[in-house]
C-alpha cells in the first residue's frame, strides 16, 4: 500500500555512514528527516547533499536530525562524501544509509516491490523514484512527503520552513498560510471557537471571515 501523511514512518534497521541504526530509534523523541538519492556520485544530488550539510545545525536547533539514503552500500557513500566536500564546500556529518538490496526503497513505496534485491547494475534512471523527502514527527508518524524529478534539485530552505509550520502548529491550535515563514501571522483553525479563541489567542484576532482568522503568532 502507498504511504501517506500521518501513517507510520516504516521502521527498518540499516548500516549508515555512522554504524547500524534502527530508525525509529534513533529518531528518538524528536522531529526527523529522512531524503533519498537514486545513486551516489550523480550531479544534482551531490549539490543537495552538500546543502543539506549547510543547513544541518538549522535543523538541529529545531531537534530536527536528518539522514540521507542512497541504493548504493555504505563504502560508495564515504568516497561520495569527499566529492561533496570538495565541491560544495561542506562536509557531511549526518549519516547516509546505504540501501543496495533496496529494501528501504521499497519498504518506502519509492520502487516497486519487483525491483529485485540488489543496486548492482542498476543506473540512476532505474532508480529515478528514489527521490522522496520525508518529515517524521516525534510520534514516528509521516508529516510530510515530497517526490522530486531528477532533473529537479530539492528546495531545503522549503523543508526547514515546513519544520517551523509543523512544530509551531503542533503545540498551538493554528495552521500557517501560503507562503508563511517564522514571525508572520497564522490562522486560528475552525475547531476554536471564538469564545475559547479569547483565551487562547490574547492577542486577538482579524476576521477575514467567519472560517478564516488570523492572528499574530502566538510564541513571539
Amino acid at each position: 500500500m502507498s504511504l501517506r501523511i500521518n501513517d507510520e514512518a516504516p521502521n527498518f534497521k540499516a548500516q549508515t555512514t555512522q554504524g547500524e541504526i534502527d530508525f525509529h530509534k534513533w529518531i528518538g523523541d524528536g522531529w526527523a528527516i529522512l531524503f533519498s538519492h537514486p545513486k551516489d556520485f550523480t550531479p544534482v544530488c551531490t549539490t543537495e547533499l552538500g546543502y543539506m550539510a549547510k543547513l544541518e545545525p538549522d535543523f538541529t536547533a529545531r531537534n530536527c536530525k536528518v539522514i540521507g539514503l542512497s541504493v548504493d552500500p555504505v563504502s560508495s557513500h564515504g568516497k561520495w562524501a569527499a566529492d561533496i566536500e570538495e565541491t560544495q564546500g561542506h562536509r557531511v556529518n549526518y549519516p547516509m544509509i546505504g540501501d543496495p538490496s533496496l529494501e528501504v526503497a521499497k519498504l518506502y513505496n519509492m520502487l516497486p516491490s519487483d525491483a529485485g534485491d540488489t543496486s548492482e547494475g542498476r543506473t540512476a534512471a532505474n532508480n529515478a523514484t528514489v527521490r522522496t523527502v520525508f518529515i517524521v514527527g516525534p510520534d514516528k508518524k509521516i508529516k510530510l512527503m515530497l517526490s522530486y524529478p531528477m532533473t529537479t534539485g530539492r528546495n531545503f530552505d522549503e523543508v526547514l520552513r515546513v519544520i517551523d509550520s509543523l512544530q509551531l502548529t503542533a503545540k498551538y491550535q493554528v495552521a500557517t498560510p501560503a507562503n508563511w515563514k517564522d514571525g508572520e501571522d497564522v490562522i486560528i483553525v475552525p475547531a476554536v471557537d471564538d469564545e475559547t479563541a479569547k483565551g487562547k489567542f490574547p492577542k486577538g484576532w482579524k476576521a477575514l471571515k467567519p472560517y478564516l482568522r488570523v492572528t499574530p503568532q502566538p510564541n513571539k
